[in-house]
C-alpha cells in the first residue's frame, strides 16, 4: 500500500469585498490626496476641495478613535503633537485683527496640528503607509504629465515671456503647487524602491524606480528652484540613510541622467541653464523676485527684533510689512497664463516659513512650532535606526524622513499658502506616525 499524503491546501486569495474592507478606513486620507488636483473652489483660491476633505478626515478619524475606546496616543506624541497649538493660541490673541487671526488660528491648527494628528491615528500598520505613499505618487504622475504637456505645447504659466513653466492644474497663482506634488512622489518613489516592502517583487522595484525616472521631468521643467534645492537634499539623505554604497552610486547614475535630461530638454535647455545658474547668483546679480525675497526677510527679521516675545500677531505680516520694508520691494509678482489672464499678485509673506513664524509667532512660536519639527526629526532617525538594528523593514522610515527633510529645507524658500497646502499637513502627519506611532504594528 501506498501512504497517502494529504496535499497543503491552496490558500485562497483574498475576497475583493474584504480586500476593500481592509483599506476603507484610508478613504478620507486618499480623497484629500485625490482633490488636491481638482481648482479651488472660489476665485480667490482661499477654499479648495482638499481642504474640505481635510475636515472630514479630522472628523473620520476622532470617531474611530471614539468608538474603540482606546488610549490613542502616547505620551510623547501627545506633548509633539500638542506643542504647537501654544504658540499659535498665543499669536492669534496678539493679533491686531480679530476676524484675520480666527481665520488663521483654523489654518494653523488644521495643517500642523489636526491633519497631522488624523493621519497619526488613522494610519494602523505599514501597509497602510504605503498606500498613502503609492497615492503621493500617483498624484505626482498625474500632475506631471500635465506639466509636461504644458511644458511642450507652451500653455502653461508664464516665464521669461514664454508660457511653459509646468504647473498642473494648480495653475499660474500658485507656480510651487505642481512643483510640491512631484517633488514627493519622487521622494516616495526613490525610497520604496531603495528598501521595498517584504515580498515585493524585482518588478516592484523596477516600478517605483521608473516613477521616479519619469518624474524628474516636470521638477525640471517647473523652474522651481526652491523645490530642486529641498529635493537635492532630501535625495542625497534617503540615499545615505539606505547606505553609503548604493548612495554613490545611486548618484552618479542620476548625475549622467541629469545631464542626458537637461540637454535633451530642446528649446528649454538655455532657461534651465540660467535658472540653475541663477542659484549661485543670488548674491551677485539678483533677478527681482529674489530681491523682494531678501527684502521681506529683512522685514520679518525687524518684525521680530521689535516684538521678539510673541510677534506681530498671527496673520500680521501683510499689515506691518511696508512700514518695515525698504523701497527696494516692489508692488507684487506678475502671474499670467496656464488659462488665466496676467494678474498682479501681492506678496503678503516673507517666503520663509521660519521668518514668518517669527515674525508674527515671535519665540514662543519659533520653540512650540518649530521643535515640534525637530522633534519630529529626531523621534523619525531614531525610529529607523531602531529598525536597522531590528532587521525591520525601513522603507516606511525613508519614505518619512525624506517628505519631511523636503519640507523643511522648502521651508527656508517658502511658506504655507495655496491649494497643496493639505499636502504638506499630510507630510507632517506620516512622519508623525513613523516616528511616534505606538501601537500594534503600527509602532516602526
Amino acid at each position: 500500500m501506498h501512504a497517502v499524503t494529504a496535499a497543503r491546501p491552496t490558500p485562497l486569495p483574498l475576497p475583493l469585498p474584504i480586500r476593500f474592507g481592509r483599506a476603507l478606513h484610508l478613504l478620507p486620507l486618499l480623497a484629500v490626496v485625490a482633490l488636491l488636483a481638482t481648482p479651488p473652489l472660489g476665485g480667490d483660491g482661499s477654499a479648495t476641495a482638499a481642504d474640505a476633505a481635510c475636515g472630514l478626515l479630522v472628523v473620520w478619524a476622532l470617531l474611530r478613535v471614539v468608538r474603540s475606546g482606546e488610549r490613542p496616543l502616547s505620551r510623547r506624541a501627545a506633548l509633539v503633537m500638542g506643542l504647537p497649538v501654544t504658540g499659535i493660541c498665543v499669536a492669534a490673541m496678539g493679533a491686531a485683527d480679530p476676524s484675520t487671526a480666527i481665520a488663521g488660528l483654523g489654518r494653523y491648527l488644521q495643517i500642523f496640528v489636526l491633519v497631522p494628528l488624523a493621519v497619526l491615528l488613522l494610519l494602523r500598520d505599514r501597509h497602510d503607509f504605503r498606500v498613502a505613499a503609492g497615492a503621493v505618487v500617483a498624484l505626482a504622475l498625474f500632475e506631471g504629465g500635465i506639466g509636461v504637456q504644458q511644458y511642450l505645447t507652451s500653455t502653461g504659466a508664464s516665464y521669461m515671456g514664454e508660457d511653459i513653466r509646468a504647473v498642473g492644474t494648480f495653475g499660474a497663482s500658485d507656480i510651487m503647487g505642481m512643483a510640491t506634488v512631484v517633488s514627493c512622489g519622487l521622494l516616495c518613489a526613490v525610497a520604496l524602491a531603495l528598501d521595498p516592502a517584504p515580498g515585493a517583487s524585482r518588478v516592484t522595484r523596477r516600478v517605483a524606480l521608473g516613477c521616479a525616472a519619469l518624474l524628474l521631468l516636470p521638477l525640471a521643467v517647473s523652474f522651481s528652484r526652491g523645490a530642486w534645492i529641498a529635493t537635492t537634499v532630501a535625495a542625497c539623505t534617503v540615499l545615505l540613510l539606505s547606505g553609503v554604497r548604493r548612495a554613490l552610486a545611486v548618484l552618479a547614475v542620476v548625475a549622467a541622467a541629469t545631464v542626458v535630461l537637461v540637454g535633451a530638454s530642446g528649446s528649454g535647455t538655455r532657461m534651465l541653464q540660467e535658472r540653475l545658474a541663477s542659484i549661485t547668483q543670488v548674491e551677485s546679480a539678483p533677478d527681482q523676485s529674489v530681491t523682494d525675497r531678501y527684502t521681506m526677510w529683512a522685514a520679518a527679521e525687524l518684525m521680530w527684533r521689535q516684538q521678539p516675545l510673541d510677534g506681530v500677531g498671527l496673520k500680521g505680516f501683510p499689515a506691518h510689512r511696508d512700514a518695515h520694508s525698504s523701497l527696494a520691494l516692489s508692488s507684487g509678482s506678475d502671474t499670467a497664463g496656464a488659462g488665466a489672464a496676467f494678474k498682479r499678485q501681492p506678496l503678503l509673506s516673507p517666503h520663509n516659513m521660519y521668518l514668518l513664524v517669527l515674525s508674527e509667532q515671535g519665540l514662543i512660536g519659533v520653540v512650540t512650532l518649530v521643535g515640534g519639527w525637530a522633534a519630529l526629526l529626531v523621534t523619525g532617525v531614531r525610529a529607523l535606526h531602531r529598525a536597522r538594528r531590528q532587521r525591520a523593514p525601513m522603507d516606511c522610515g525613508l519614505v518619512a524622513l525624506g517628505l519631511l527633510t523636503w519640507l523643511l529645507v522648502d521651508f527656508f524658500y517658502g511658506d504655507i499658502g495655496g491649494p497643496s497646502t493639505a499636502l504638506t499637513a499630510l507630510v507632517l502627519g506620516l512622519a508623525a506616525w513613523w516616528g511616534l506611532a505606538s501601537r500594534g504594528e503600527g509602532r516602526p
